[in-house]
């Protein structure tokens, strides 16, 4: 049996940074994956539904072309060339990937590793044994109890993702991120979609003020959402699937994606044998991503923190330089930026105005509406940016809406979490024209000195 620094039980975001970063500051590595190298973020999550968003705005972009004087029509998807796209980038950037882990000496191993002692892993009858274990096991597309799977009609986003047609009609169950995505980018390759969300609003977690936004976006795109009303039953009747709420409401569709969020990895992997503490199937840890086991370490959707891969990519880091001893600084999930990449998007960071007010702070709001900004005109784009502040203190939260704004993050993160004020910020230039001119446009409002908005 050999022995490594680090046996790493997972090669998603989370796994596979804590892997290059640890081969990095000189650490014996192994690094297991029952899948793919990249995990769910590369093969089933982030980057085949961003290519699948992409395609749909180019299909929007040929409706509207008449808008910006270009003679195009939009005739058809054409979905195994669509996925052909996608799948192009997935398999460009897994290639990327293994090139890497392979560069650094990581020794990887393919196959379904258990925990069998709380110092080694055994995948495929071999054992490896690390001077510390990281856990990175991942999520799954979770369902409702009663809710059955079956791949063709009712489906989660792992199958949605490889659809080779486009459905007439879709429902989507859960009006998070997930099925918002999914929600537009069916709207945009042409099917009548409708959203059922049990919470008050869509993308209930971010501030209310861009959920109101985006509902009435997606109004305005004929997108149609059901608020407020609890899922009951869900039945195939022939080609359709019935859907009824609690309410008594019913709804008949070609589809059913259920987008009721992801539930951690963790079922049969020797997790409680070995001593590790779990809350509901999450693998609870410290501010350092240490389980409560001595030398175990977990990361990313398998803990109860953001579901976010450069989460998972930054608590991998976290760990690989923590087991160097290099004493980081904790993750302020706070902090993390957060989008949802439908059209508009949706880009946060930061505390919303309801959770700042929670936390005793004395709240200033400012909105600025992108019909100033020069950009957002020439992209026909409606939305705004919003500033959450403590009075006379730093920026406690930015919260946009808009074509594109997701890029906006960038500068929004830097400014939270330095703990800039307005004033900050004002004399900073911006280049014109660009959509982040709004964001010096929104900090100038608050600092009393609005050139082209309403102050």
């Amino acid at each position: 049996m050999a022995e490594f620094d680090l046996v790493i039980l997972g090669g998603g975001s989370g796994g596979y940074a804590c892997a290059l970063r640890s081969a990095q500051l000189g650490k014996s590595v192994v690094l297991i994956e029952s899948g793919k190298l990249g995990g769910t973020c590369l093969h089933r999550g982030c980057i085949p539904t961003k290519a699948l968003l992409h395609s749909g705005e180019i299909a929007d972009n040929s409706r509207d072309a008449s808008h910006f004087g270009v003679n195009a029509q939009f005739l058809s998807m054409d979905m195994p060339a669509v996925n052909a796209y996608k799948d192009g980038v997935v398999s460009r950037l897994h290639k990327g990937l293994q090139g890497l882990v392979k560069s650094r000496n990581i020794t990887y191993v393919e196959g379904h590793g258990k925990l069998v002692a709380k110092n080694t892993v055994e995948v495929n009858g071999e054992k490896y044994v690390g001077k510390n274990i990281v856990l990175a096991t991942g999520s799954f597309a979770r369902t409702l109890p009663g809710l059955e799977i079956d791949g063709k009609k009712i489906i989660t986003s792992d199958h949605a993702l490889n659809l080779d047609y486009v459905p007439a009609s879709v429902i989507v169950l859960g009006g998070g991120v997930i099925g918002c995505e999914f929600a537009s980018v069916w709207k945009s390759f042409g099917a009548d979609v409708t959203i059922i969300e049990a919470l008050p609003h869509l993308v209930a977690l971010e501030d209310e003020s861009s959920s109101k936004q985006l509902e009435r976006a997606f109004r305005k795109r004929g997108i149609k959402f059901e608020l407020g009303d609890r899922f009951k039953s869900a039945s195939i009747n022939g080609e359709r699937v019935l859907v009824k709420l609690e309410n008594g409401k019913e709804f008949t569709a070609d589809l059913l994606l259920v987008a009721v969020g992801r539930g951690p990895v963790s079922a049969n992997l020797g997790y409680e044998e070995q001593g590790i503490t779990m809350d509901r199937g999450y693998v609870t840890v410290d501010n350092k991503c240490r389980t409560s086991v001595p030398g175990i370490w977990a990361v990313g959707d398998l803990i109860p923190t953001l579901q976010l891969a450069h989460v998972g990519f930054g608590e991998g880091i976290l760990v690989a330089e923590e087991i160097a001893g290099l004493n980081p600084r904790p993750i302020n999930y706070d902090g993390v930026p957060r989008v949802t990449y439908s059209d508009p998007e949706v880009a946060s960071v930061g505390l919303t105005t309801a959770e700042a007010k929670k936390r005793g702070h004395d709240v200033v709001e400012l909105n600025y509406d992108l019909a100033g900004n020069g950009k957002a005109q020439i992209l026909a784009t409606a939305g705004s940016i919003k500033l959450v502040s403590q009075k006379g203190g730093p920026v406690l939260g930015i919260h946009m809406v808009g074509a594109r704004v997701g890029e906006l993050l960038a500068e929004a993160q830097l400014i939270y979490n330095w703990e800039a004020s307005a004033e900050d910020v004002a004399p900073l230039i911006h280049a014109h024209p660009t959509l982040s001119e709004a964001m010096g446009e929104a900090h100038m409002a608050l600092a009393g000195k609005p050139l082209h908005a309403h102050g």
